[in-house]
Formats: structure tokens, sequence, C-alpha cells
């Protein structure tokens, strides 16, 4: 059940014999997934490994005894995109630059140390690819969080773009439209030489002499990341909807998201899911308030989904003098109602992290609720059960806090079957959010 211990074995199917080659471990958790590709007529394998504090590809001997470093430098390998064993490259994703975006690199596979960045350094944002068996050719995918996808055809290593497959035109077009300022990209600096990545977008007739509800945008778990230079889809046009009635957006990385930031930022949450994470939250938020005079102390909100509504809880629950408003979306209340293979990769055994399971729960701090709060839930959920939202309900009608909810029936986790669900939810977040955290701008209240 601990998931610190990965092993790549053979086996013999004439003997039965099998022999351990190699054994990674760590004192957190170690990813399933892992980019093992054999080479060299079977001789030697691919493997990602954090083992140098930063994640690497290696390849490593059919005996386990050779290890040799393919990509070195100070920075995370994304992904694995492909292997040219007949030219020597292997390709992969990665930013050593900006943990907010992705870009396509390579490196030789004779172990040389040479990192070549491929895609274009001009365009910011995020790249991705999908690329052919020889690696000569790609579908290439770039957008960045205020521009819609571009999809080409382009040959590498070149990088060169060979037909155009999808421009987005008429969503170009329509978004050129609207009225909005560009998303402003910054560090928070919350003390101890931490400093997390953030953006903001803001009302397009955004006064600095005024002051403006800030509402939160949050996940917070190792699961994703919110704070990455890429388009957002529907999230991203309801945000800027908000922005532009008067809201200022914001969206913070916490330790312990899956950011290209070393694996000690990585790892550092572990058996502190709930806790690490909120309290990176509060401080980034009371930073934010000291040193953004245009930002309205009293009027912060906080929304999320599944991870993100669970921290969204842990936030107005653990901090109440903080946050004025929260909204919960498809949620876990209780650490103890979630699957093993999530919760106990991050968070250990339950017997041995009994206060860690606890505190990390929303459940036990419900009692402290002071503000606004919403919960969303489709009943139908086989991810975050509905089980733990009846039983925050209980615990919060068990200490007469009030609130609102609303239940999808039979709506799973992404809450979109039926007709008109999308609609249906996002009208019901905008309008609690407004009727409970009103837009500005305002005259300031408050001197900082």
């Amino acid at each position: 059940r601990l998931q610190n211990t990965n092993k790549v074995m053979t086996g013999d199917a004439r003997t039965g014999r099998v022999r351990t080659i190699l054994t990674e471990c760590d004192e957190a958790w170690i990813d399933v997934s892992n980019s093992l590709k054999w080479l060299d007529d079977d001789r030697f394998f691919t493997w990602l490994s954090e083992r140098d504090g930063w994640r690497h590809l290696y390849l490593v001997s059919r005996t386990g005894r050779e290890i040799k470093l393919l990509t070195p430098g100070q920075f995370d390998v994304i992904s694995v995109q492909s292997i040219d064993e007949e030219g020597g490259w292997v390709y992969y994703i990665a930013s050593p630059d900006n943990p907010t975006q992705r870009y396509l690199f390579r490196s030789p596979l004779d172990g040389s140390g040479k990192v070549e960045q491929v895609g274009p350094a001009d365009q910011k944002g995020t790249h991705k690819y999908q690329m052919s068996p020889d690696s000569k050719w790609a579908f290439h995918t770039y957008s960045s969080f205020d521009t819609p996808p571009i999809i080409t055809l382009v040959s590498l290593p070149e990088h060169k773009t060979k037909k155009v497959l999808a421009e987005n035109a008429e969503l170009r077009s329509e978004l050129s439209k609207l009225k909005k300022k560009a998303t402003e990209f910054f560090r928070i600096d919350i003390g101890d030489g931490v400093l997390l990545d953030a953006w903001c977008m803001k009302p397009p007739d955004f006064n600095h002499k005024k002051q403006y509800p800030l509402f939160f945008y949050v996940y917070g778990e190792p699961a994703d990341q919110t704070v990455l230079d890429k388009w957002g889809g529907e999230k991203y046009l309801w945000h800027l909807m908000l922005a532009q009635q008067g809201y200022l957006v914001m969206s913070v990385d916490n330790r312990g998201t899956p950011a290209p930031r070393s694996r000690a930022w990585r790892k550092c949450i572990y058996r502190r899911i709930g806790i690490l994470a909120s309290a990176d939250q509060a401080a980034a938020t009371r930073a934010i308030i000291k040193s953004r005079s245009y930002v309205d102390p009293a009027g912060i909100g906080i929304w999320g989904w599944s991870g993100g509504g669970s921290m969204s809880l842990n936030a107005i629950f653990r901090y109440p003098e903080l946050y004025h408003t929260a909204m919960a979306v498809v949620f876990i209340s209780n650490q103890r109602f979630y699957d093993t293979i999530y919760q106990e990769r991050y968070m250990g055994l339950p017997d041995d992290n009994e206060d860690g399971y606890k505190n990390g729960s929303p459940i036990t701090f419900a009692h402290q609720l002071k503000g606004n709060l919403l919960l969303v839930h489709g009943t139908g959920d086989d991810n975050c059960h509905y089980q733990s939202c009846e039983a925050l309900v209980n615990e919060l009608i068990k200490h007469n806090k009030h609130f609102t909810m609303m239940s999808y029936p039979n709506r799973t986790h992404s809450i979109k079957e039926g007709e008109n669900t999308k609609r249906h939810l996002y009208e019901l977040l905008t309008r609690y959010l407004k009727e409970n955290l009103p837009p500005g701008p305002r005259r300031r209240r408050y001197v900082h």
C-alpha cells in the first residue's frame, strides 16, 4: 500500500526465474507512470527518476549496473515525447526557466549531456506534440493563457511549419471583440524563501485607486496545476466574464502541485495534504492583500472543483477571518472517504498518520465556518462520492452553521450529464457569487 518503491524485473519464460535489475525508492511516493523503452537490441532501457532531486531521464543497462543520465541540469523532464534511436536523440517536454510554460527539448542518447530547445522560443506559452515513430514529424498544438490553440504539422528537428491544421479563427475573432486586459503572471513571496506562481485577471476598466473583491480559483493538490500559461477553455471564459463584471480573479499554485520545480517542491506535501497547501494559499492571500492596495481585504472569495473544492472548504473553515465566501464543487470532506490509490500515495497509511488524515480533512474544521458557503455535488459522483457531501452537511447542521447546497441528480464528477446542466451550474455559481460577494469597484474602505 505504501507507494514508495518501484522495481524493474526480468523473467525467464522457460525457467520461471525472476531477477530484479533496478529498484527505485523514495521517502515520499513514486509516480506509477514511467517512460520505459528498450533500446540497442534490448541491452538498455530508458527510465525516469528523481534520484538527483530533479525528474530526469536515464539510460539503464539490462544488468542494472550501468545508469547514465541523459538530461542533466536543474530542471524537470515533464514528459518524454519520442525516442529517435536511429538519429540518437530523445525528445521531451520541459520548461527550465518558467514552470507555468511547456516547451520541446532534446538530448543525445549517448549521454554527452547536451540539451537543446527544439520548439520556438518566441512563442511563450504551452506547446504539445504528437510525434511520429521516427521523430521527424509532429502535430504541434500551441496556446497561451489568452490565446486559443493553433494546431500545425511541423517537421523536426528544425520545427518548420508544413501545414496549419486548425487556427480557431472564428473563436479568435470573437475573443478579439471582448473587453479584457492581458492576464498578469507573477510570483508571490510568502516568506522563508518560498515563491509561489500566480496569475491575475483584472477588470477591463481597472482603476488602481479603487478596491475590488478578490476571487481565487484553486486546486492545490499533487494531481494538477492551475497556474499554467495555456488556454483554459470554459473556465477561462467564465473567469473573464467575472473580471469584466468587477472582480479580480486570481490563482496560486502552492507547494505540492506537480509543477516542474524539483522533487522537493512536489513532495514536501507528503503526509500533509490539505494542511500545507491551505496554509500556503492563506499566506499568499495575506501577501497579496498587503502588497496590492486595490484588493478589498474584506472581500476575499474562493472556489474550486474536486481537490479544489476540498481546498476551498479548508480555506474558509481553517481561515475564517480571511475568506468571505467559498464555493466548493464535488469535494472530499473527509480524506478517509477517498480511494486508497490516491490518498495513501500522498498521505501514507491512515493508522500511521491519524493526525494528518484528521487535520487535512475539511470536516474537522467545519465548526469554524463564519462566511458564505455553497456546496455543489452530483449524486452519481463515482470519484468524490456523495457520501462525502452528506457527511459534511450533517457536521454543519450539528454546529448550526448555515449554508447553501445544490445536488445534481445522477450527475458524475464532471456534472455535465443531462439537458442544460453546464449552463445551470455556471449560472448558479455566478448568481451565488454576485449575491454574496458583490463585484467592484468600490471606494477604498481600507488602507493596507
